[in-house]
């Protein structure tokens, strides 16, 4: 199953399952417990705390949720807050750290980057979450359409059209035909 957030970043070819951690989480294990599928891909837009670039074609199996907080020793959390998906759906290149909010911090950025963690994507936890939950595998496509900064909302802005383009494409001849 090929799943994708909604709203701006629709596909022909996935099923939304909402913006958010939360609500990805729960509209994901509803299309689970229906669907029962073998397998779950998201595909989707991200940020970047290393040195991905704009439009740079991204793949991970591990997700992360870690909160600015965390990096500042303010807070612990008892979660497993770092998460790697069982099979060979993608490539790993990086975690994939999911969160409610942007990164608008070089400096977070950079803490994130010290831990290993190269991108950022909101609902991301929660697909390698509920594939956990449902002993599937699952991985995620992503299309970098900004840097983890102060700009960070005009860089998704000024890329987010071709960065779907660029996954739609990469999709249709990449990864489409190895899952039939």
């Amino acid at each position: 199953m090929i799943v994708c957030a909604g709203k701006s970043e629709r596909f022909d070819f996935a099923l939304p399952i909402g913006v958010g951690l939360i609500n990805a989480a729960i509209n994901l294990t509803q299309l689970c417990l229906i669907q029962r599928p073998k397998f779950l891909l998201f595909i989707g837009t991200a940020g970047s705390y290393a040195d991905y670039k704009p439009l740079r074609i991204v793949t991970s199996q591990g997700a992360a949720n870690i909160e600015l907080s965390l990096l500042q020793h303010q807070s612990y959390t008892p979660i497993d807050n770092v998460l790697l998906s069982a099979g060979d759906l993608v490539p790993h290149q990086t975690i994939v750290n999911s969160s409610n909010y942007i990164t608008t911090d070089e400096n977070a950025a950079k803490l994130m980057k010290a831990r290993g963690i190269g991108l950022e994507n909101m609902e991301f936890f929660s697909v390698i979450s509920v594939a956990r939950e449902f002993g599937i595998g699952a991985g995620g496509v992503f299309c970098v359409t900004n840097r983890a900064c102060a700009d960070a909302h005009d860089q998704y802005d000024a890329h987010h059209k071709e960065a779907l383009d660029l996954l739609d494409k990469y999709a249709k001849n990449e990864l489409l035909p190895r899952l039939k």
